[in-house]
């Protein structure tokens, strides 16, 4: 007869029963859970097996037990998972998540989504694909429809000309970059990624056996890469080069005549790619352009373009994604994607073919999103510019502000601690303020904090006010 212990720990939480199931078949768990803040005492009972398996990491240790001996299960992980950090985005916004369910008025700004439902011409034509019976497997690459339909945006939005076999459709971008990093990296080579960054690329490449090489950027130069910097860093070892415009975090744009520098270095090195992160090109804001680097001179055959469906037409659920290159990368893509997850969603991807058809960058959808977006950043701008001791610089696109307040580091609160990094922080506005953030740490620059836009602007006010007034203890730690 087998019995099973399990210890859960969670950042933020603590577990006050342990959590042993009874003997026999109709056992049930139960406990309470407290979020350990300064000044606050929540308190969570009864949590759901589904919420569990959400919000907690759980090691469980399965001993089988017989009359005459006993035998202990081998539950280590490859090395490869133990050197992987786990997403913060993710794992704020549950937290954040767990306590909106649980009645507590936080304000969510963590998460990198749209605020807006998806379009009505996406969703019927997802909803007309599930009526009309198209519900079953699409070819691996994905629908000849799709593709083609993905090519004539490139070539008249991005001016960047493709064949249906040089696209490859996935499920999300996530899955695109990760698969674009397998097929291009061997053990040792070296991936660059300019800070601030995605939180996932660095893992990524850890994942891919490659090893990230991280390159600093300015607050002062508007978090964008210095080419002197990039060209000093790279050797026989770079192999690839990950460029995101618009930026996660910081909303920065790279200029056409920057990227056309950064061409430059790399056309010196035979081995090195890059992968054009575009998932936020149309969340612009003018006179800020988008500019694909594979349309810059001699680059088509080094670069590999990622885009998708998630942010500009308000999609992240619907899970879709796609990379072009050429035709000798992305069939290796492929090969990788029909050993893992095969092809994506069929319904998915006549929603997408609807969202392509929306016109010229999505047609007035979109650009009543991005207008929304842009009052929402100068609301924000104004709000934080009018701080002592904030330094900002503003987003040309996307939907994040990622601030500087690290001149706020030092300050101790009665009942909570010291504020020492962006964590700490992150961790007293939650408690103080009741708005979850995401630490710069998690980015690369421990100091600064992100702050998501995709939310009303009635939500943003509100958390504007919660935030200055937890942050007014704070004030000795600021130089005047």
């Amino acid at each position: 007869m087998a019995a099973a212990s399990a210890s859960i720990s969670r950042l933020g939480f603590q577990h006050h029963q342990p959590l042993v199931p009874n003997s026999g078949s109709n056992s049930q768990t139960s406990g309470s859970v407290s979020f350990l803040s300064g000044s606050h005492n929540f308190s969570f009972k009864s949590l759901e097996a589904t919420r569990e398996s959400q919000l907690y990491r759980i090691s469980v240790v399965v001993k089988a037990e017989s009359r005459s001996d006993e035998m202990q299960v081998d539950i280590s992980l490859s090395p490869r998972v133990n050197a992987v950090k786990p997403s913060k985005t993710v794992a704020i916004t549950d937290q954040a998540t767990a306590l909106a369910q649980a009645g507590v008025p936080v304000i969510r700004l963590a998460a990198g989504e749209p605020d807006f439902d998806t379009p009505a011409v996406i969703a019927e034509a997802g909803i007309n694909a599930i009526r009309e019976g198209y519900t079953r497997y699409t070819p691996n690459a994905g629908t000849q429809e799709l593709r083609a339909a993905i090519c004539q945006k490139l070539k008249e939005e991005n001016g960047i000309s493709y064949t249906p076999d040089q696209i490859l459709v996935s499920n999300g971008a996530k899955q695109s970059i990760y698969q674009a990093l397998l097929a291009v990296c061997s053990p040792g080579d070296e991936v660059i990624i300019p800070a601030p960054f995605w939180v996932s690329y660095p893992e990524m490449a850890r994942l891919a056996d490659a090893t990230p090489v991280i390159l600093p950027t300015s607050i002062s130069d508007n978090f964008l890469l210095d080419p002197k910097l990039l060209e000093s860093k790279l050797s026989e070892k770079s192999r690839l080069l990950i460029l995101c415009s618009p930026s996660n975090p910081t909303g920065s744009v790279y200029p056409k005549k920057l990227l056309e520098e950064i061409a430059q270095i790399v056309a010196k090195h035979p081995r090195l790619l890059v992968l054009s992160d575009e998932i936020y090109e149309h969340i612009i804001y003018a006179p800020a352009t988008h500019a694909s680097f594979a349309s810059l001179p001699a680059m088509w055959e080094r670069t590999l373009t990622v885009n998708g469906f998630s942010k500009a037409f308000a999609m992240t659920g619907w899970r879709l994604g796609y990379v072009a290159g050429p035709k000798h990368f992305v069939a290796a893509c492929n090969k990788i994607q029909s050993q893992f997850t095969s092809g994506a969603s069929s319904i998915s991807q006549k929603a997408a073919v609807a969202a392509l058809g929306m016109g010229y960058a999505g047609g007035e959808a979109v650009s009543t999103m991005v207008k929304a977006f842009r009052e929402r950043r100068d609301f924000l701008i104004k709000s934080f510019g009018e701080m002592e001791g904030v330094r900002l610089s503003e987003p040309q696109g996307a939907f994040y502000l990622f601030v500087d307040f690290s001149s706020y580091y030092g300050a101790e609160v009665e009942g909570f601690g010291q504020i020492e990094d962006s964590d700490s922080l992150c961790r007293y506005l939650l408690d103080q303020a009741q708005v979850a953030l995401v630490p710069g740490v998690a980015f690369g620059d421990d100091s600064c904090i992100r702050i998501s836009y995709a939310a009303s602007l009635t939500t943003l006010q509100a958390a504007v006010v919660r935030i200055k007034k937890s942050l007014l203890p704070l004030n000795s730690a600021v130089p005047v």
